[in-house]
């Protein structure tokens, strides 16, 4: 009887130290709450906010998506620098906001990191359409000539004047 008695005293110790340790940790792992979103994941939702924006015509609040996005950018680029797909967002967001210069400086920082970049290409090529560049634009679509994207499908329909809005 006394033997039980310890066994299930020992076994109750047991599972509850264990169900302490199992709840205590802080490594930020799964079921320790919602995951706080980079500087960047958060910039990206914003664009797509803008774009919807835009495809309804509420030109104001784009812009002002744009601009919170890009100011999240550049505090992603500063903490990791160099990286395409942030340096493409960054082309982007200064392109919808008017700056055309900041944003070919991005393309083409991104470019020299990864000269394939698919989204870089394509956004590229429309900033040289919008600044009558033409030449520079069929450039970036021979450059996703092969890639099976609709990037290229549309870029190309882009530099045929075909979907001039887009950009």
């Amino acid at each position: 009887m006394i033997k039980k008695i310890f066994i299930t005293i020992l076994l109750s110790i047991t599972l509850t130290s264990n169900s302490y340790s199992a709840g205590s940790s802080s490594s930020g792992g799964e079921g320790d709450g919602p995951k706080t979103k980079t500087n960047y994941e958060k910039a990206v939702k914003l664009i797509k906010s803008a774009n919807r924006y835009e495809k309804k015509g509420k030109k104001d609040k784009a812009q002002s998506s744009y601009e919170k996005a890009l100011k999240l950018l550049l505090k992603s680029n500063n903490k990791k620098p160099n990286k395409p797909d942030t340096l493409n967002y960054l082309g982007f967001t200064s392109r919808k906001l008017g700056d055309f210069e900041n944003g070919e400086k991005y393309y083409l920082e991104g470019l020299a990191i990864n000269p394939y970049h698919i989204g870089i290409n394509e956004y590229l090529g429309e900033l040289y359409v919008a600044t009558n560049r033409h030449n520079l634009a069929v450039e970036r679509l021979e450059v996703l000539k092969g890639c099976d994207c609709k990037e290229y499908d549309d870029l190309k329909a882009i530099i045929a004047g075909e979907k001039i809005s887009k950009y």
